[in-house]
């Protein structure tokens, strides 16, 4: 079972991921988009640790909704309602329960998936976020490191494809051989999560 200290452990170990690859995120997003991914997301999940210290979520809903709430309000651009979306709806799935199962975790997050679908209109294939999230969603049943690799699988799928959503779709072609910085980003939170998990286990 998951508790709080689980999806904590989940936050900070994407904030400190996001702080590492930054510079990659933004080199990725300067390709085909605004050059602001990296520290856009960085300014976010600075927010969201500042958020979980002073508030202290006992539960793991809370954690996941405060920390989609500190996103929205800190983060510009597309990325910080999207991620927002992804981790409130997620958190709201959970509920109040004080642990929650993997299979729970794996459905509360295919409803946040759902939500950043809805919100954004992207599907499957359309060089997003989606790309390396659904996968991974669905790999959640093999466990942490199968959702892992689904993730970074599907971020490396994207380079070939033609981007129909988002900024990056007014280069049409040009955005082509390019991988997307918001499914590259997406499999550093899905990378996060198996860390949040090899913490648990004492690995």
């Amino acid at each position: 079972m998951l508790d709080a200290d689980f999806f904590r452990r989940w936050m900070t170990a994407t904030a400190a991921s996001v702080n590492r690859e930054a510079q990659r995120l933004t080199a990725l997003d300067a390709a085909i988009g605004d050059a602001d991914h990296g520290s856009n997301l960085q300014r976010g999940f600075t927010a969201v640790l500042a958020g979980l210290e002073k508030e202290a979520p006992d539960t793991p809903g809370a954690v996941l909704t405060l920390a989609g709430r500190r996103l929205i309000s800190t983060v510009g651009g597309a990325s910080g309602p999207l991620y927002g979306t992804l981790l409130r709806r997620a958190g709201k799935a959970l509920g109040d329960g004080a642990e929650v199962s993997e299979e729970q975790l794996a459905q509360a997050l295919r409803a946040g998936v759902d939500g950043v679908m809805a919100l954004g209109g992207a599907a499957l294939g359309d060089k997003t976020m989606i790309d390396a999230l659904s996968p991974a969603v669905d790999a959640l049943a093999d466990g942490f490191p199968a959702a892992r690799s689904a993730a970074e699988e599907g971020a490396v799928a994207t380079v070939p494809l033609q981007a129909r959503k988002g900024r990056a779709s007014y280069l049409g072609e040009r955005s082509i051989g390019h991988q997307d910085p918001g499914a590259t980003s997406s499999a550093l939170l899905i990378a996060a999560l198996e860390e949040a998990a090899a913490g648990a286990s004492g690995e």
